[in-house]
C-alpha cells in the first residue's frame, strides 16, 4: 500500500487577501480551506495573520473553518493623515514551515512574495514543495523559475470567491 504524502499549507494572509482584492473579488476563506483539503489533500493549513484585538470574531471563524492561526503583532502608523496597520508575517511563515518540517512530506506555499524564495528553494531542493499558489498575476519575478509549481488564484476564482 502506497502511503499518501502529508501535505501542509503555509498561507501569507495579507498577500492572499490583498492580491485577490486587487483583482476585484473577495476570497471566501471557508471555501478556500475546503478547496485546499479536497484538491490538494492539505491536512494542516497555517494562516499567518496580524493580530488586531477587535478582529476576534474573524479569528474564531477562521479557526472553525480549519485554519491554524499564527499571529503577528501589528504596527500602527500614520501616513497621509490615515492610520495604517502593518503586520508583516514573512519571518513567521518561514520559521513555522521549518518548525513543522518533520511533520509534513510536501508543502503548499500561498503567497506571491519573493521573500519566500529561500524557503521555496529549500523545499524544491529537498523534493518537498507541492505547489505555490499566487494571489494574482503580479507575483515576484524571483518565483518565476518555479513556474511548474505555480497556480494562480484566478484559475480557481469561481470555486473560492465570496458570493454576497
Amino acid at each position: 500500500m502506497i502511503k499518501k504524502p502529508v501535505i501542509y499549507a503555509f498561507i501569507d494572509s495579507q498577500n492572499l487577501n490583498l492580491g485577490v482584492r486587487s483583482q476585484g473579488w473577495i476570497l471566501d476563506f471557508v471555501k478556500f480551506r475546503t478547496y485546499l483539503k479536497e484538491k490538494y489533500r492539505v491536512l494542516e493549513a497555517f494562516l499567518f495573520i496580524g493580530f488586531i484585538p477587535y478582529n476576534n470574531e474573524l479569528y474564531i471563524s477562521l479557526q472553525k473553518a480549519g485554519y491554524t492561526l499564527i499571529f503577528k503583532p501589528v504596527l500602527e502608523y500614520r501616513r497621509f493623515k490615515k492610520t495604517k496597520i502593518k503586520g508583516n508575517v514573512d519571518a513567521e511563515l518561514v520559521l513555522h514551515a521549518m518548525i513543522q518540517y518533520r511533520h509534513y512530506d510536501k508543502a503548499v506555499i500561498i503567497s506571491g512574495d519573493g521573500d519566500f524564495y529561500c524557503l521555496i528553494e529549500y523545499l524544491v531542493n529537498n523534493n518537498e514543495l507541492f505547489k505555490i499558489i499566487v494571489p494574482n498575476k503580479k507575483y515576484s519575478s524571483l518565483l518565476r523559475k518555479y513556474g511548474d509549481y505555480i497556480v494562480n488564484m484566478n484559475l480557481i476564482r469561481d470555486k473560492v470567491k465570496l458570493i454576497s
